[in-house]
């Protein structure tokens, strides 16, 4: 099932120094966190700052190119997430054709900001996330842990990010500025 998702923040991650942009679920509480990169958070900060250029930046240019083509878009979904990764895909309508493409969620968000395009996400992410997030009892205690060979340096452990991600609370993100 989709839910309709708002961008309710953009923040810094303190401990990484990453940006971050929070979704909210539009008619609730269920939050989903998605790391980003510096490029992106920037392309959303303009946007939800209404930032104007003289010349158009790399997400106008795709919203002047998608226009220019005769296409619409429908939506933004962001579908799933596999090691750590969230997809999403760009919802296109043209010629009364529907084009899904595949995208970054946070390339996504950035086009549909400028088109006042709606934002979903699959409900098991905003799930999973208020779970990791919030729920202090829901961590599988039976996981077999991975030894400090199984993991490159600098990458947290899945039982090290889930705790992490248990304790962590919107309010623990900095604002992030362009």
């Amino acid at each position: 099932m989709l839910v309709e998702v708002r961008v309710q923040s953009l923040g810094l991650d303190r401990s990484s120094n990453t940006p971050v942009v929070i979704l909210q679920e539009l008619d609730g509480e269920r939050i989903l966190p998605i790391w980003i990169g510096p490029g992106e958070a920037s392309a959303i900060a303009m946007e939800l700052a209404e930032m104007e250029f003289a010349r158009p930046l790399t997400h106008d240019l795709l919203v002047s190119v998608l226009g220019g083509l005769g296409g619409i878009l429908n939506r933004v979904v962001i579908t799933h997430v596999e090691k750590s990764t969230y997809y999403a895909e760009l919802i296109i309508r043209r010629n009364g054709e529907v084009i899904s493409v595949d995208a970054r969620p946070s390339d996504s968000i950035a086009v549909a900001l400028r088109l006042e395009a709606r934002i979903f996400a699959d409900d098991v992410l905003l799930e999973r996330a208020t779970v990791e997030i919030g729920d202090e009892e829901g961590a599988a205690q039976d996981e077999p842990a991975m030894d400090s060979t199984d993991v490159p340096d600098g990458i947290m452990r899945p039982e090290e990010l889930e705790e992490y991600l248990r304790r962590l609370n919107p309010e623990d993100f900095g604002r992030f500025t362009p």
